[in-house]
């Protein structure tokens, strides 16, 4: 069988070529290498344009086949005749959007366990949940499940990344490597976002390339992959949802904002969560805490995105405005969970909140350890600020070091249990 690159192909491999090029290194990479050594299947799910197939590439270098099934002739091929399909492009291979030809899933489990080669298969996908559990049902103890998200603040400036602690020892080391960053640059990284290739390409116009990413959500992800009928009120609930972040998950008011059934918006919701759009919170439960609220907190994970969805054209404007404060704690949650994904880990987070209006914005549980953490816009917090943290301690469980992740240019004890944590050392 012989395959010719068509010239969209070769602009394409050309484009993939100039993106290596200007690669940033990106910290689940330690991760994936030591993954294939225990698995002979890697997933790597995210949303769209997050360098999923960049990062596979620059790690595979010329040592692996790659094949992509946004190619209609390729997806027809594996949906068709999954088996010629494995004859033809032979491991170790990159098979890129996996979520296009589900069975192949089957064919892969057969092949691993016939040859037992350990990271034969690397594969993308931009539908999470799908993903996820189709993988795990055909390829049960023989994958090594990944998410990547856009690039974390540690990426972008290009030092070491590790799981957030609130331990202030293990801050305080952090500081020799991380550079202090201003109110200013912290807000124009919020209005950027996450995405690679505004951070890999000079000049690009945010607002074209963000138009430009939800006309293609809309157009693959969506119509392709969930035949949700109408974008055009889709987009309407993607734009409700970004001006709702960081807040409790209310049905209702999205069903009524975009004129569909509080069924449905739970439905769209669990989409932008199963395609990496939306992270849920969930509330911290235990018995011994009678009043809480249990309904889970949305966050849009990148905060350019939801900028660009929501109208805020300059980062000035984002910070001087009034969703200035929920912009922040949406960047300082996404950071988080992204510090825990980029080791393979799965974030331990929780939140906690009561009917008599006690709120604790973040809390890690690990361990048996409740670790507390509040996130305010300013440079200089109070102790009133970690007022709620003492809540915690009618659970019975150990307490540990709370944080106030801030403003502040430095990291400072605001009492003996708390410190104030500046936003870039996350």
């Amino acid at each position: 069988m012989t395959v010719s690159l068509s010239s969209s192909k070769l602009k394409s491999n050309f484009i993939l070529a100039e993106k290596i090029a200007m690669y940033i290194k990106r910290a689940l990479e330690k991760t994936i290498l030591e993954m294939q050594d225990s698995f002979p299947v890697i997933l790597v799910t995210g949303p769209r344009q997050v360098g999923k197939t960049t990062m596979l590439r620059k790690l595979a270098g010329d040592q692996r086949n790659y094949v992509t099934l946004d190619d209609p002739m390729i997806r027809d091929l594996a949906v068709r005749d999954p088996e010629l399909f494995l004859q033809r492009f032979t491991p170790p291979v990159i098979i890129d959007e996996i979520q296009y030809a589900p069975q192949l899933l089957p064919y892969i489990k057969m092949y691993v366990d016939k040859s037992s080669q350990k990271g034969a298969f690397w594969l993308t996908g931009s539908q999470t949940f799908h993903l996820m559990k189709n993988a795990s049902e055909s390829l049960a103890g023989r994958v090594g499940i990944v998410q990547l998200l856009g690039l974390s603040n540690s990426e972008i400036q290009k030092t070491a990344s590790a799981p957030f602690t609130t331990d202030p020892d293990q801050l305080i080391n952090r500081l020799k490597f991380r550079s202090p960053q201003s109110l200013q640059e912290i807000f124009k990284r919020i209005h950027t976002g996450s995405m690679p290739a505004l951070y890999s390409q000079d000049n690009i116009n945010i607002e074209i390339f963000h138009s430009s990413y939800v006309q293609t959500y809309l157009q693959r992800d969506i119509r392709d992959l969930t035949q949700v009928g109408d974008e055009l009120t889709f987009l309407r609930f993607l734009s409700s949802v970004a001006a709702r972040t960081g807040q409790l998950i209310n049905y209702a008011d999205l069903a009524k904002d975009t004129g569909i059934s509080s069924p449905t918006a739970k439905q769209w919701l669990s989409i932008l969560v199963s395609s990496g759009m939306v992270a849920l919170i969930q509330p911290y439960y235990n018995n011994v805490l009678k009043r809480m609220v249990k309904t889970p907190k949305m966050y849009f994970l990148d905060t350019g995105l939801c900028a660009y969805l929501t109208r805020w054209t300059t980062p000035e404007a984002l910070e001087a405005g009034a969703m200035s404060g929920a912009f922040f704690e949406t960047w300082v949650v996404g950071e988080i969970i992204k510090s825990y994904l980029n080791q393979g880990k799965r974030p331990p987070l929780y939140f906690y909140r009561d009917k008599d209006q006690k709120e604790i914005d973040l809390i890690i549980h690990e361990n048996d350890v409740l670790y507390p953490i509040e996130i305010k816009k300013t440079s200089n917090p109070s102790r009133e600020a970690v007022k709620h943290f003492q809540v915690l301690e009618k659970t019975g469980l150990k307490v540990g070091t709370g944080s106030v992740i801030c403003l502040s240019s430095q990291l400072l004890p605001i009492n003996s249990n708390n410190w104030a944590v500046p936003a870039w050392l996350i």
